[in-house]
């Protein structure tokens, strides 16, 4: 098997944030290769960094010190300009609420300068592809959590970009609704092979999601290790096939004990600030 193609190489990335007259360090000398096509996890405990990581590489924050290097392929489709190194889809609603469906994911297309037609072209294939069949004309205030996450991914997915950045986007969702978003987004992206870092707190997701999970320390955050699940679990993979597999047990207690005297020291560290 070739070695894949670093896309994101992170090295000696530190921030820290000023916060009444007191300097608190959120993340520390974090070296990290994130490889193209790769689908990348990052768990740990809360207040860890894993989120101001990744706004760092989305670009909407400036780290201390250290440096991000992206392996841009630039270049886009026939008839539009480049399309975006990366799209995030945040845990919050982020869609407009005066914009249908169809609008809301072709909004990112007409910036890459296609016309009405090509743009509503591809939205109307997400759409489809994340289970919003009969709902293009539809506005946000007519769709359930789960159903507007489905129009977030869309967007994010339908502006072709190299990258591709989650910070919680199902968090706030019920059980059920998580569980077939999950294998949606993972049927999503086999389909498209983008690089992917998401960020979650739930050891359960992270697991069926990715290649490789980042386990975070407490703050400052730093790499405390790199579980390998892809050498686990094969892919093409399912949510039901995964949870449902001795080995899943066998990972999930492995990032667990790592975790949890992390989780135990934020947990002292805040009962004592």
């Amino acid at each position: 098997m070739p070695i894949a193609e670093t896309k994101i190489s992170i090295r000696g990335l530190t921030k820290q944030f000023m916060v009444h007259g007191r300097t608190f360090d959120a993340l520390s000398e974090v070296d990290l290769d994130v490889c193209a096509g790769e689908f990348f996890c990052i768990v740990g405990p809360s207040g860890c960094g894993k989120t101001t990581l990744l706004r760092i590489v989305a670009g909407l924050e400036e780290s201390t010190a250290g440096t991000i290097k992206v392996n841009s392929s630039g270049g886009g489709a026939k008839g539009k300009a480049d399309r975006p190194v990366n799209s995030m889809v945040f845990q919050e609603q982020s869609i407009f609420p005066w914009m249908t469906v169809r609008d809301n994911v072709a909004f990112g297309l007409k910036a890459q300068g296609l016309s009405k037609q090509s743009r509503y072209e591809i939205a109307n294939a997400y759409i489809e592809k994340v289970g919003l069949h009969g709902f293009a004309d539809a506005l946000p205030h007519q769709l359930s959590g789960g159903m507007k996450q489905r129009v977030s991914i869309a967007r994010a997915f339908a502006t072709d970009p190299e990258i591709l950045l989650m910070d919680e986007p199902f968090a706030a969702l019920d059980e059920q609704t998580k569980l077939i978003l999950q294998d949606e987004l993972v049927d999503i992206w086999e389909g498209t092979q983008k690089t992917v870092i998401y960020v979650t707190h739930s050891i359960d997701e992270a697991i069926v999601l990715a290649d490789r999970i980042l386990v975070m320390s407490a703050r400052p955050g730093k790499i405390k290790e790199i579980v390998d699940v892809a050498a686990v679990f094969d892919r093409p993979r399912h949510v039901q096939t995964v949870k449902s597999s001795k080995e899943f047990g066998g990972l999930f207690g492995h990032i667990w004990e790592l975790l949890r005297n992390e989780v135990i020291a934020t947990e002292t560290a805040n009962a004592g600030a």
